[in-house]
């Protein structure tokens, strides 16, 4: 054998049209022998001859989010009479009885709302759905109880199978007097192997041996069993379907995703800005964006200064009648100097050139030193607003009741985690800060222009009616197309997750394209919505455009035939300006709609920030236990009712019984029938009425984390 190896010198032939078991303690190889006949486990040595038509059924089940109907046939043409035999032989028609709406009700991701046993039924029902040569079942028999195990065996196994290639791994020992050949593993070997009379033949016996090796791991596989196995459908619902087609006349509902409407609330502007910083250091901020918006329309001002002395000096010493004209001129916004020496002085104020120079490089370093400072502290602030919200919505969701996880798919908690988190760490910040920017840079351009010619203020503030018009009428609409993306986001990412952890079963049942047309079909659904999306930007950006030409056109020609501005430095300082105002007027709406779009993803991260949350952890100083309860472990149930929804008929119903102390109890029932709610009801993972009292203290008047760990 080969160091590192798994399975080691494995001979084996099967017969075909035989039932084969393979047993063996835990760890010993026997599903990984199966998935060397899958393919699944790479040989370094040796090959394996097996049909390709294979169907298996996994030892721990796996059920995608779907109907029970869609888990079973998985892709595959529905045939009424296969199907209907199916479920009976797989013990499901009693269990469609009493689901909500039999085989078409939904399950939940990874079948969260089934019992243990249910999904092991239905994990089975799919292999057996599938008409194929061999037949591959990795302990399907475990989940069950004794009663509905027998059932599986007798008509299933070896009655639907009858004639069938199957291997069977499994650890109930009283059924391998009825199969055909027998396989004792141990340690990646094959220890010994034959019939059942051989195997008795050969002087020893293999069966006292292997329930000894088993016996040291039935609490632990129960103790999985139990942690695995969540709220059951059959024990939730009493509602009868018809079972003779196995479905109803109305589709089963399922739990959307929450999908807010309208316009962003102002509760989740302010909650993104106090997760940024207190009243105070949000203050400073927006005093420090508003002090670099002063600077910068100062810059521009001074340049129009500067240019307008300078053409006043060149007109004053080349042409005798410039003062006069410069001094009649009615929309100047500058005096004339007082004297042509040497040394100019302005208003009063001696400006040479270098003087000029001076002020200008002042004021563009301060803009400078000032904007970094700003721009430092706004991206530190939208950092520290993100890091709160995640860690907010992850409290939030590790302090959720089970009801939670078991109605919201793994798909929706990711999408949060991952796109929205993103776009409020990437895209927020930046449409945030443009926004901001854009908003005060507006204020200041149209300040400047109204001084140079208040004439513009005319188009200027018609421009800013019309497109806050549009700005309405696509926000509107792009506001729910990016809501709608979201929630098509989050199907792609369950698909993904599901596919993942099912991806032996899918290999062998050949059924990649059926998941692959599923998550294209997915995928077609948040492309489409995210096309729309920028679809609506763009369109959007065409009819700004068109508006912002017209402007820039308008006042361009109003200097050229109506305009009485002589100097060259008010005409381009409002050209400029309007350029700059209608791109700023452009972006600003792009931006300010990006924003709002942006804070849809904020809305879904509160939206888990406000889950409903289990009890306090801790108990109350004046309740908390003694360090060293429950000292005798009695426990008494007092008319206790327990339901997994809050919508839904009680699991446990009226409940009353007492265990002394020391006693071993054994709660049996049907698969589905509330065993494993009982233990739910202990440690407080559903809500429950009445009382439960462990060494007379009522568990729901301690803390979480006093009662679950004295519990085992």
């Amino acid at each position: 054998s080969l160091p590192g190896t798994t399975l080691r010198l494995i001979r084996l032939r099967v017969v075909p049209g035989k039932l084969m078991a393979v047993v063996g303690p835990v760890g010993s190889g026997k599903t990984s022998l199966l998935h060397a006949l899958l393919g699944e486990l790479p040989l370094k040595t040796g090959s394996v001859s097996i049909s390709d038509n294979i169907s298996y059924a996994s030892q721990e089940p796996w059920l995608f989010a779907g109907s029970v109907r869609q888990n079973i046939l998985f892709g595959l043409e529905y045939k009424r009479d296969r199907y209907r035999q199916v479920v009976k032989a797989c013990a499901l028609k009693t269990d469609f009885e009493q689901f909500p709406y039999g085989d078409q009700t939904v399950v939940g991701e990874r079948g969260v709302s089934l019992s243990g046993g249910q999904r092991a039924r239905i994990n089975l029902a799919r292999a057996v759905y599938k008409e194929a040569d061999v037949y591959l079942l990795d302990d399907p028999l475990s989940a069950v109880d004794t009663h509905v195990g027998k059932h599986l065996f007798e008509d299933c196994v070896t009655g639907f199978l009858k004639d069938k290639t199957v291997v069977l791994v499994t650890h109930q020992l009283q059924y391998l007097s009825d199969v055909d050949h027998i396989v004792v593993m141990n340690f990646g070997t094959i220890q010994s192997e034959g019939t059942y009379q051989e195997l008795q033949r050969s002087g020893t016996d293999f069966l006292k041996r292997l329930t000894s090796q088993d016996e040291g791991n039935d609490e632990e596989s129960t103790t999985t069993l139990l942690y695995k196995r969540h709220s059951s459908i059959q024990s939730v619902k009493s509602m009868a379907s018809s079972v003779e087609e196995f479905k109803t006349m109305e589709e089963p509902p399922e739990v959307a995703e929450k999908r807010s409407t309208g316009t962003i609330s102002g509760k989740v502007y302010k909650s993104y800005l106090t997760a940024g910083g207190n009243c105070c250091s949000l203050l400073f901020l927006l005093l420090l964006c508003v002090l670099t918006q002063l600077l910068a329309s100062g810059g521009d001002y001074w340049i129009t200064y500067w240019v307008n002395l300078e053409e006043y000096n060149y007109n004053h010493k080349t042409s005798p009648l410039a003062q006069p004209l410069l001094q009649t001129s009615p929309n100047s916004s500058v005096a004339a100097p007082t004297n042509n020496t040497g040394t100019e002085t302005w208003q009063g104020l001696p400006l040479s050139r270098d003087t000029c120079v001076y002020i200008f490089s002042a004021i563009t370093v301060a803009t400078v030193i000032i904007t970094l400072f700003r721009s430092y502290m706004f991206f530190y602030m939208c950092m520290r607003a993100s890091r709160r919200l995640h860690d907010t919505m992850f409290n939030s969701i590790t302090r959720a009741t089970m009801y939670f996880f078991n109605t919201n798919t793994s798909g929706r908690i990711l999408n949060r985690f991952s796109k929205d988190m993103g776009s409020i760490d990437e895209q927020l910040p930046a449409a945030l800060i443009d926004c901001l920017q854009i908003g005060l840079t507006l204020v200041g351009i149209i300040v400047v222009v109204g001084l140079v010619n208040f004439w513009l203020m005319v188009p200027t503030v018609f421009i800013g009616i019309l497109f806050y018009y549009l700005r309405k009428f696509y926000l509107s609409t792009s506001r729910s197309i990016k809501r709608l993306e979201g929630v098509t986001r989050s199907p792609v990412f369950s698909h993904l997750n599901a596919s993942l952890q099912g991806l032996t079963t899918i290999r062998a049942f050949h059924a990649q394209q059926v998941l692959e047309r599923e998550f294209d079909h997915h995928q077609d659904l948040h492309s489409t919505a995210w096309y729309i999306f920028i679809a609506s930007s763009r369109a959007f950006g065409f009819w700004l455009d068109g508006i912002c030409l017209l402007y820039i056109s308008f006042v361009t020609f109003s200097f050229l035939f109506m305009g009485s501005e002589t100097f060259g430095g008010n005409v381009g300082l409002a050209i400029t300006q309007s350029i700059g105002l209608t791109g700023m007027f452009q972006w600003g709406m792009r931006q300010s709609a990006e924003l709002e779009n942006q804070m849809t993803s904020v809305e879904r991260v509160l939206e888990y920030t406000d889950v409903e949350k289990e009890p306090p952890l801790e108990s109350d100083p004046d309740k908390k236990p003694p360090a060293n309860w429950p000292e005798e472990g009695r426990i008494t149930f007092s008319r206790v009712y327990m339901t997994y929804s809050p919508n839904d008929p009680p699991v446990l119903k009226n409940l009353s019984f007492t265990i002394a102390s020391k006693e071993k109890v054994g709660i049996v029932g049907r698969t589905g029938a509330g065993k494993s709610s009982l233990i739910a009801a202990l440690f407080r993972l559903a809500e429950i009425q009445g009382e439960i009292e462990i060494d007379y203290i009522v568990t729901s008047s301690i803390g979480l984390h006093e009662l679950r760990s004295k519990i085992s």
